[in-house]
């Protein structure tokens, strides 16, 4: 029987209710005058590299729409690389907004430096693999097949975020390859998977599909499995040291809205939306 992995769900409340408890959420914080704000504020995100191809789209209509400035920083969702988002908001680095793994959100709020109530589910993201741009394309369509490719390649690169740790701690052992593939796995720090592929110092590699697309140089072989894929949510949440926390709270309801969706659709993300 082929293994199976467990599916990141996210809430199941509408969006409009869900930005309705982000609003109370802030007020109960006490940032209030939602909405208030002129425009021209400065808003400080910070975004992990699964969201990133929509959100870099987005925010010029953002931008365009309400005359805010958006000021962007980069970085994992997890881990304690420098520019990780834990390492940049431990630093003190100044953050409105911060998009991320909705588990390491959570943490985050745990750790006080999210706002309770904030988060707002944006996306969910599932995992693919590639390899560099005209080389040969191995057979992932099954779980068999995966594993005989996985077996077969001589080096494989992964993240050292969401997809990544999924990877190392639970995929190649639910396959049962753990002792083989393990040692000619490197975890990636601080640089896309596809970029390290497309250099040629990986054969394979595996990272959210929205972060392998954009790359220059590799080809998208598809998803894993679905037996095996595992699917994580993004979400957006105002900063517990935000000094724009209503502009914050805009931002927000403009990546969650349906005007949103057609651009995050497109860079292999699926929306999540009212139902």
């Amino acid at each position: 029987m082929a293994p199976t992995a467990s599916i990141t769900r996210p809430t199941t409340r509408p969006i409009t209710r869900r930005l309705a408890l982000l609003a109370g959420a802030l007020a109960l914080a006490g940032c209030t005058g939602l909405g208030s704000k002129p425009a021209g504020t400065d808003i400080h995100v910070m975004t992990s590299g699964g969201f990133t191809a929509a959100y870099n789209e987005l925010r010029p209509d953002f931008e365009k729409r309400t005359g805010h400035t958006v000021k962007t920083a980069y970085g994992a969702s997890m881990g304690n690389a420098a520019d990780s988002i834990p390492s940049r908001l431990g630093r003190g680095e100044p953050a409105d907004v911060v998009i991320l793994a909705r588990s390491a959100l959570d943490a985050l709020v745990k750790d006080g430096k999210v706002v309770a109530g904030s988060q707002v589910d944006l996306v969910r993201s599932s995992i693919g693999f590639a390899v560099k741009r005209g080389a040969p394309r191995p057979d992932i369509s099954t779980v068999d097949a995966l594993k005989r490719t996985l077996l077969a390649a001589p080096s494989i690169a992964y993240s050292a975020s969401a997809s990544g740790t999924y990877y190392e701690i639970e995929l190649l052992k639910n396959l049962g390859i753990e002792a083989q593939v393990k040692p000619k796995s490197r975890r990636i720090l601080s640089e896309r998977v596809g970029t390290v592929v497309a250099r040629g110092d990986a054969a394979l590699g595996l990272q959210q599909v929205s972060e392998l697309l954009p790359i220059e140089g590799i080809d998208y072989i598809g998803p894993l499995p679905a037996e095996v894929q595992r699917v994580t949510v993004f979400s957006a949440g105002v900063a517990t040291a935000s000094t724009q926390p209503a502009a914050a709270a805009e931002l927000i309801r403009y990546l969650a809205s349906p005007a949103a969706a057609p651009t995050i659709a497109k860079t292999g993300l699926e929306p999540v939306t009212d139902r």
